[in-house]
Parts: structure tokens; C-alpha cells; sequence
């Protein structure tokens, strides 16, 4: 079952949250990460996410498999945004369904925290007033787009 996902649309909450009705769980943990509008002291006008699909589709859904064999969960989403993001769109969401309140919690952590650890996804920031961006959360970053 596939569940870590990659989207060059918008990220709608709504849609993700249907999926997840499920009357023997009283528990539902969601995620979202916002694109803000500032990173160390500057400010940042807008984003670009770009990534490995084949390599980032499998460490995340590997991830959302560890997730489901860890925690006493009974399912578990992530969907990514790739390319341009705007000040406050959403970036990243996560969604899990557990019985009880605390493995919920405990797996949506481990689950963006891993997702922001192991995937290849790669962020650009552009900031105001200046025609240079910066590419964070990688050692490397990937080649050079034309976003």
C-alpha cells in the first residue's frame, strides 16, 4: 500500500483527511508545514522544492512502513509538495490513525522528522530583494533547475 506521496499541486487538507475515516480508531494526528515568511534574520519571498522521485518515493514510503511497524498505529499519509511554493502554502503534510491519542502523537513525530532526515528533498530559498537563492536541508544540493 502506497503512503508517502509527491505533488506538484497544492496540498488539499480535506482530501487527505477523508481518507482516514475509520470508526475503530479514536484518534486522528495530523502534520502541516507552512512555508514562512523568514529563515535566519532574512526574508524570504518564496520557495522551491525539488527532489530524487524514484529514491524519495522509496525512503518515504519506508519510513511510513517503520512508521505502521513501530508505533500501534492503523495508517499512516505524507504528501510532499515539489516545485514553486508561496509564502504560506503548505509544504508537507502528514496524517495518522491510531486507537489511542499517544502512539498517534509519537508517530507523526517520527514520521516528519524522519521524512526532513532521510528523504532527498531539496529546498531553495529565495529572499527578498535579492537575486540569489540558497538551497538548505542537504549537504549537496541537486543540480542546478530552472525553476
Amino acid at each position: 500500500m502506497e503512503n508517502f506521496y509527491l505533488d506538484n499541486q497544492a496540498i488539499d487538507r480535506q482530501q487527505w483527511v477523508d481518507k482516514f475515516q475509520n470508526p475503530s480508531c479514536g484518534a486522528f494526528v495530523s502534520f502541516e508545514g507552512w512555508v514562512r515568511n523568514h529563515h535566519q534574520n532574512q526574508k524570504v519571498s518564496h520557495l522551491f522544492y525539488e527532489a530524487y522521485p524514484e529514491l524519495a518515493l522509496q525512503e518515504g514510503q519506508a519510513i511510513m512502513q517503520q512508521a505502521m511497524q513501530t508505533f500501534d498505529i492503523q495508517s499512516a499519509i505524507c504528501v510532499h509538495r515539489l516545485g514553486r511554493l508561496n509564502i504560506g502554502d503548505m509544504a508537507v503534510w502528514v496524517g495518522i490513525n491510531s486507537a489511542h491519542r499517544d502512539a498517534g502523537f509519537q508517530a507523526c513525530r517520527f514520521v516528519i522528522d524522519e521524512i526532513k532526515a532521510r528523504v532527498p528533498i531539496w529546498k531553495k530559498e529565495y529572499y527578498v530583494g535579492s537575486k540569489t537563492a540558497q538551497w538548505l536541508g542537504s549537504e549537496t544540493a541537486p543540480h542546478d533547475s530552472q525553476d
